[in-house]
């Protein structure tokens, strides 16, 4: 059977995961802390039938070699954790992170997850937690009479009660760090989990060794860019289209082939 069936299938299931990937992006565009994925790919071994550098003669040598390759393949979708744009919304316990750095979260299970949205939200008991209802790691608990929240760049949380002047600290949210982001692992509702490929997590306060500040009143948008997206779309659709005619003309070839008996 001819190599290009195989090949241009290869090229089909690689152009189907950069469409799959697109799409993904694309359906969390307005999704709050979301990163992109980009999909990444090397081609596959070659079937050699003359190596370079082979001798033509006694004193001379073949300068290319003789190389098929046999198609491509995925090797690795990566996140982008590069920054979103922040949107302003006056909400006092919306948080975007400016720079490096995660909110981390406990699951219910006690094993911490990490992520980038800030739009937390109180509980009955006045703890910040997120949509999920995750409490935020170190929890912070805020007075139910409180009449104002503030939050500094650093992580500081402070509020005013009924009768006071004077603002009282309530605790400090501390941010989490990764010497390789790309490495953790996405489990979805905007949560990554620690790996050993991300290393180990670095907490410190926001602002210092390298960790981002806050801005309270703002939250962190997808890093999506459509026109990029769709750019991307289109060229991963062309290319799966190309590969299936290739493996329409091949096949019509050995149709021609097969015909050459009769």
């Amino acid at each position: 059977m001819m190599q290009a069936l195989n090949t241009a299938a290869t090229g089909m299931l690689g152009m189907q995961t950069q469409i799959d990937t697109t799409a993904n992006n694309i359906a969390n565009v307005n999704t709050i802390g979301f990163k992109k994925s980009r999909a990444e790919f090397a081609d596959l071994m070659y079937h050699v039938m003359d190596y370079a550098g082979t001798s033509t003669s006694d004193t001379t040598k073949s300068p290319t070699g003789i190389e098929v390759g046999l198609g491509v393949r995925p090797t690795a979708i990566t996140k982008m954790f590069t920054e979103g744009s922040l949107k302003q919304t006056g909400n006092q316990l919306d948080i975007a992170i400016t720079g490096r750095g995660f909110f981390k979260m406990e699951l219910p299970d006690g094993t911490n997850a990490y992520s980038r949205n800030g739009a937390f939200k109180i509980d009955k008991d006045g703890t910040m937690v997120n949509s999920d209802g995750y409490p935020l790691v170190p929890q912070i608990v805020i007075p139910p009479d409180a009449t104002n929240v503030s939050i500094g760049t650093d992580g500081t949380v402070t509020v005013v009660e009924p009768g006071q002047t004077q603002a009282t600290q309530v605790g400090q949210i501390q941010t989490t760090n990764f010497i390789n982001p790309a490495g953790l692992h996405s489990m979805g509702s905007n949560l990554y989990l620690e790996t050993d490929s991300s290393g180990q997590p670095v907490e410190g306060t926001p602002g210092e060794n390298g960790l981002g500040t806050l801005r309270q009143g703002f939250v962190e948008l997808s890093n999506v860019q459509l026109v990029v997206e769709l750019t991307d779309l289109i060229t991963g659709q062309r290319a799966y289209d190309a590969n299936s005619k290739i493996i329409t003309t091949s096949d019509q070839m050995l149709q021609t082939t097969n015909n050459l008996k009769r």
